[in-house]
C-alpha cells in the first residue's frame, strides 16, 4: 500500500463523522449539510486557505464566528457510502457544475496537488 494514499483513513474519518459534514457554498462560506447552519474552517487550519468543496469536522467552536476545528476533506460520495441511513442523494448534489466564486471550491487535482505534503487531519 502506498503510504501516501490517504483515501483510506479519510473514510474510516468520514464513517465515524459522518453527521459533521459541511460544504462549500456559492458565496464562498460554509454550511452544515442536515442543518445548513454557516460555519467557517478555523484560521489555523491548512485547509483555511484551500477551501475544499466538502469537509468533515470533529467540532464546532463559537468565537466571533461558528467555526470547525479539525477539518479533513472528503468526497460527498463518501457520506451515501457510510451512512446512507442518515443521507439522501439530493441532499449531496456535487456542486461541481453550478459556478464557484473564483478560485474557492476546486477539488485538489483541478488545483494540481498531489497526496504528498497534504496533511491528512489539520487543527
Amino acid at each position: 500500500s502506498n503510504p501516501l494514499d490517504t483515501v483510506a483513513i479519510r473514510k474510516a474519518v468520514t464513517a465515524g463523522y459522518f453527521y459533521h459534514t459541511a460544504r462549500l457554498s456559492k458565496g464562498g462560506n460554509y454550511k452544515t449539510v442536515k442543518h445548513n447552519q454557516q460555519v467557517m474552517i478555523h484560521p489555523n487550519s491548512s485547509l483555511f486557505e484551500d477551501l475544499p468543496r466538502w469537509v468533515i469536522y470533529h467540532e464546532l467552536v463559537f468565537t466571533t464566528k461558528e467555526y470547525m476545528r479539525n477539518t479533513i476533506e472528503i468526497e460527498n460520495k463518501w457520506l451515501l457510502e457510510v451512512a446512507p441511513h442518515y443521507y439522501k442523494a439530493r441532499e449531496l448534489e456535487d456542486s461541481t457544475m453550478k459556478k464557484m466564486p473564483k478560485g474557492r471550491g476546486k477539488a485538489r487535482d483541478e488545483l494540481g496537488g498531489d497526496a504528498s505534503g497534504v496533511p491528512v487531519v489539520v487543527n
